[in-house]
């Protein structure tokens, strides 16, 4: 079905937009002639490295390379810790801008019996990721070098991002996001995405455990029509506009009230959907064993909504989960609070699960507890949750080693929800495997369906608006380690009274349409709550148009 076009989204002040790196044939030019770190002397306190970090790129431009590309990565190392929220809040509205905050190790995550370092290239960095800290969390803002497309992601699109990345500059990183589906229609309000969206920062926060880090990124390439003398230029143009202060940030409310809220589909349409996937589940030509259909709900709220003071709530309760922040120039912003990983790499170590099940938390101890047994012998939900685990598990052994999957079932308890999760380990053979893995893995059946084509053709037929990237791959690529969340738990914020919130859920044999309705509500009620829902004076319907202005 055809996807209505909404109008164009509010301008807002940008940054410059840099070099595209993903322009033709970039991919196959190998690695640009300088990719390195350079750090500075600690400081106290930001401030301090702002007026560092100026310092330095004035003393760039005094003395420039004489290679025709490379990446600079400029850091000051900062003594106490920062929020990397609350540093973002007081850039204002600079873009394109970025956040991606690491999820706390889980504790059943299966190790293999294989060395962490070496492996793959043989350069002797084997060790290096050890001898610095992972960020907690990462803010940018600008762009050194960004990479979008509207072909689907490729390996070409992928060799152009690893040209700038490197094993010994492990921060340089190229954060964004992929969409669902990228052979469905592109609506307005992603269109600034493209099919798929990512960004070195010029300048980036990062918060460690116990200190902090300011940087900045210079990347330039003549045979892109990007030299040095414009990336100096346009980088000093950022520093000047970057604020030294942080800027609390009310990660308790958004002080707003939902003052209409549409749903697409409508609970009528929504049930017509499931019962179609139902037939053809039970049907007996089988065409479907799982299908997994979305909501966009559209809430009109009485103020404006700031995505970072989004994000800084979202970030409260998601200490077990990856919070994101994506936004291209004149482009809305897509925040989110996923429990899930799609993969994570480091070296030739590899690291994904199954996610798959949903109830609700309890509210006693005793009540949380039958609820998560009633989620764990449910045949249905162990139906749901196999076909996930045992697909992923089968996808990494086509490209992995020594796949692992411990422990096979368990529960995976979040403040409002529980779902039923298994970890899973592998190993590649080379690093230059990253890109089947994502290519593989993405779509999963927790957020697609099995088999995977029918499931994503049931989907363009059936689902009546643009998922974008929710559902898609969000996270980042290094040099020596990249991780990918997927995008679900997520909305869309434009600089209007509008947000649109999406929701999934799984359609298996034993599925009643009424029952995933209202997981849908549970799985939105994060985004519900921090809006300050109040049913009275909301109007429930379906937008005939997803055409209006956000």
């Amino acid at each position: 079905m055809g996807i209505n076009k909404v109008g164009r989204w509010a301008r807002r002040p940008s940054c410059a937009l840099s070099m595209n790196g993903c322009a033709a044939g970039a991919g196959d030019r190998g690695a640009v002639a300088v990719r390195e770190t350079r750090a500075l002397p600690a400081a106290g306190a930001p401030r301090d490295a702002v007026g560092q970090l100026r310092a330095a790129v004035a003393a760039l431009e005094a003395d420039p390379p004489a290679s025709p590309s490379g990446v600079i990565r400029i850091e000051v190392p900062v003594r106490q810790r920062g929020d990397a929220v609350e540093w973002l809040h007081a850039q204002g509205s600079l873009l394109p801008r970025c956040f991606f905050s690491a999820r706390a190790p889980l504790p059943e995550r299966p190790a293999l019996a294989i060395g962490g370092g070496g492996g793959g290239n043989g350069n002797g960095a084997g060790g290096l990721l050890e001898q610095w800290q992972r960020p907690v969390s990462v803010a940018g803002v600008g762009s050194a070098v960004f990479f979008r497309g509207t072909e689907p992601f490729s390996l070409s699109d992928w060799r152009a991002i690893k040209r700038f990345l490197s094993r010994d500059c492990p921060l340089i990183r190229a954060y964004g996001a992929i969409r669902f589906d990228a052979t469905s229609d592109h609506s307005v309000e992603w269109e600034e995405f493209g099919s798929f969206y990512f960004i070195v920062p010029q300048v980036e926060f990062n918060e460690l455990e116990e200190s902090s880090v300011l940087a900045t990124t210079i990347a330039w390439d003549d045979s892109l029509s990007w030299t040095w003398q414009k990336a100096v230029k346009e980088l000093q143009s950022t520093l000047q506009k970057i604020s030294s202060s942080s800027i609390k940030v009310n990660n308790s409310t958004l002080q707003t009230t939902i003052a209409n809220l549409n749903h697409v589909p409508t609970k009528a349409s929504w049930d017509l959907a499931v019962t179609k996937a139902l037939q053809m589940i039970k049907g007996k030509q089988r065409e479907l064993v799982k299908v997994v259909l979305a909501r966009c709900s559209r809430y009109i709220t009485d103020t404006c909504i700031d995505p970072v003071e989004l994000l800084a709530c979202l970030k409260v309760e998601g200490q077990n989960a990856y919070q994101f922040c994506i936004q291209p120039p004149d482009a809305p912003a897509f925040v989110g609070n996923s429990p899930e990983q799609l993969f994570h790499r480091k070296y030739l170590n590899i690291s994904s699960e199954a996610l798959a099940g949903t109830r609700a938390r309890g509210k006693t101890t005793t009540e949380d507890f039958q609820i998560g047994q009633e989620l764990l012998l449910s045949s249905k939900e162990d139906n749901e949750f196999t076909i996930v685990r045992d697909s992923i598990k089968k996808k990494l052994e086509m490209i992995c080693d020594d796949v692992v999957v411990h422990p096979s079932k368990a529960l995976r308890k979040l403040p409002r929800v529980q779902h039923l999760s298994a970890q899973l380990a592998a190993r590649i053979r080379n690093e230059g495997d990253e890109f089947d893995i994502l290519n593989t893995l993405h779509p999963s059946p927790a957020v697609c369906g099995l088999p995977t084509e029918e499931a994503r053709q049931f989907i363009q037929d059936y689902e009546i608006f643009d998922r974008g990237m929710y559902a898609g791959p969000v996270g980042w690529f290094g040099g020596a380690e990249s991780e990918f969340a997927v995008g679900i738990r997520s909305a869309l914020l434009g600089k209007g009274h509008s947000t649109l919130v999406y929701a999934g859920a799984g359609i298996v044999e034993g599925t009643n349409p009424s029952f995933e309705w209202d997981e849908l509500d549970l799985k939105a009620s994060q985004f519900a709550k921090l809006l300050q829902y109040q049913e009275q004076h909301i109007c429930l319907q379906e937008a005939e148009n997803m055409g209006r202005v956000i």
